[in-house]
């Protein structure tokens, strides 16, 4: 399984594959809504949706898991349920209640480029919060290019400029910044854990707490029809093989290597939902192509490593400086030589 997950065009495809389903959940979220004829202002039957979803997802994700690892996967240290209770509340319930009811309230298009935000939250909370790296210039020149992509996805469309609902757009951010704590907190926890069994434990445990919550505040609905059905299986499918396949070529790869091609969700996520969903976003659609531009684009800064570069540099002008020195060297010696046959 190694030599598969660490061939260069098999990690490209198989992390492609992963930004594909997961922009493919814009949209079919939306579609979800009118099969199981959940309104927008229904937050209870949202709930319950996106929870329904996750604690399936957990399921397949800790199946799915087992299969590739050829045993069955379990939290191995006692002490680590904290870690996955801490998780659930991040990952999946502040998330994704934020994500669903955010989603009923403006576009999946713009919702794919507004939880892209993600990245950049990341970026600060792992340097200024955790200190786990430092915040270099790129960094801080990525982010910026990225919210200058998030206003500017606000301004589209014949809306106002800075239209913005604090129940739709606002929210999309907060699961955003939801996701960003978690994806800090999966860093540190995965040194004692796999991420996999992390990720599979915390999706059905907040799975669970969203059914709950959602039956509580009277949310209920009924899978009449096939393609409902089918709605609800791809989404807990896609999360669980999507993170199972994010987590195997972690395991194999540098997370640079893998995390970079994270940039390509919003732009699947738009895609998609401009085929799908057929939505207009704009009588200005450049507008719109730019903003995402700029929010890839500026997590491609975010993700470079100058530091590296830096070294390949010094390395370069290192090798540069001998080749210039042996040169010398053999020019005194040609020179030498003829001075000696004078």
């Amino acid at each position: 399984m190694k030599k598969i997950f660490t061939k260069k065009i098999n990690v490209a495809l198989a992390a492609m594959l992963c930004c594909a389903l997961w922009g493919s959940a814009f949209p079919v979220i939306k579609i979800g809504y009118n099969f199981l004829n959940i309104a927008g202002s229904d937050t209870s039957l949202q709930i319950l949706f996106a929870g329904i979803r996750f604690f399936l997802a957990g399921f397949f994700t800790i199946l799915l898991g087992s299969i590739f690892a050829d045993k069955f996967i379990v939290i191995k240290k006692k002490e680590n349920w904290k870690n996955v209770a801490v998780l659930a509340v991040f990952q999946t319930v502040m998330q994704y209640v934020f994500f669903y009811i955010g989603l009923a309230h403006t576009t999946g298009s713009k919702s794919s480029i507004l939880d892209s935000t993600s990245v950049f939250f990341a970026v600060l909370i792992s340097c200024l919060i955790f200190k786990q790296e430092k915040l270099t210039i790129n960094k801080i020149i990525g982010c910026i290019i990225g919210f200058v992509g998030v206003v500017l996805i606000n301004i589209t469309s014949g809306s106002q400029v800075g239209s913005f609902a604090f129940n739709g757009e606002g929210f999309i951010i907060l699961s955003a910044l939801s996701y960003a704590f978690s994806s800090v907190l999966v860093s540190r926890y995965s040194k004692s854990e796999s991420p996999v069994a992390l990720s599979g434990y915390q999706f059905m445990l907040g799975g669970a707490v969203m059914i709950l919550a959602g039956l509580i505040f009277g949310g209920r609905f009924k899978v009449t029809s096939l393609p409902a059905f089918g709605v609800v299986i791809y989404l807990a499918l896609l999360s669980a093989c999507a993170y199972t396949i994010w987590g195997i070529l972690l395991k194999y790869n540098d997370v640079s290597s893998v995390s970079v091609f994270g940039f390509m969700t919003p732009v699947f996520g738009f895609a998609l939902s401009s085929i799908i969903l057929k939505e207009h976003l704009s009588q200005q659609l450049w507008l719109t192509i730019i903003a995402l531009v700029l929010v890839c684009f500026g997590i491609l800064c975010v993700n470079l490593n100058i530091d590296k570069l830096k070294k390949h540099k010094n390395i370069e002008k290192e090798i540069q400086g001998k080749w210039e020195l042996l040169k010398r060297r053999k020019i005194d010696e040609g020179e030498n030589y003829s001075c000696k046959g004078i």
